[in-house]
């Protein structure tokens, strides 16, 4: 993926959040997989959640702030993404479920929804078979970078980047990335460093942990 210039990278974020406040949550479905699936990719993060500040089976945390709602849209002017999100949740050994589209990222939906106290997660894949995917240049981030989530409620929420760094799988501090710090986070996830080209994964994630700027509630707020 080519990053855009940031005029055009603006222009194709409000357009995107424009068309999602008028059509709402209701067209989410045809970017979400409530299933696992095996893509047979090179970058399939395979790591758990942790056993505490995750709690599929009970409702989340009431809000504070924001309330909670849908992320349906993504920027990163930086690195020249503006994309939709879709939803995910949990495989059936209690991994976590990747996209099963290379070019759109997804919500981890058991978390906090950003802008929401507690750390929200955006996990996307690096590459395909097929070539780069939409978070191939996320390592390239940087402290300071903004990201902006669109939410289905018409909220506009801009976080900026804290930290990027590099986790072997084996060593993936769930904790760190899926646990509430006290304040809202997002943590944008894909995978990294050594390709093991015998089982076809990567043998790392990249964690890019960012915190909350800026959160201009839904005009009906």
């Amino acid at each position: 993926m080519t990053p855009a210039g940031p005029d055009r990278t603006g222009r194709r974020w409000w357009v995107a959040v424009g068309v999602l406040v008028l059509v709402g949550a209701g067209c989410l479905w045809a970017g979400v997989r409530s299933h696992p699936v095996t893509l047979g990719l090179p970058d399939r993060p395979a790591h758990r959640a942790p056993a505490t500040g995750v709690r599929p089976a009970s409702a989340p945390t009431p809000p504070v702030g924001l309330a909670r709602s849908v992320p349906v849209a993504l920027g990163i002017p930086a690195i020249g993404v503006s994309v939709f999100v879709s939803q995910l949740g949990l495989n059936a050994d209690r991994t976590v479920q990747v996209p099963t589209d290379s070019g759109v990222p997804g919500w981890f939906r058991l978390g906090p929804s950003p802008g929401q106290v507690g750390s929200a997660v955006i996990l996307g894949h690096v590459d395909s078979q097929q070539g780069p995917a939409v978070f191939f240049n996320l390592r390239l981030l940087v402290p300071g970078d903004r990201v902006e989530v669109g939410l289905a409620d018409g909220a506009v929420v801009t976080f900026a980047v804290t930290s990027v760094a590099m986790y072997t799988k084996d060593q993936f501090p769930a904790q760190q990335v899926y646990g509430s710090h006290g304040y809202p986070g997002l943590q944008l996830v894909t995978c990294g460093g050594a390709f093991d080209a015998q089982t076809g994964h990567y043998l790392s994630n990249v964690v890019v942990s960012t915190t909350l700027v800026t959160a201009r509630p839904s005009a009906g707020a």
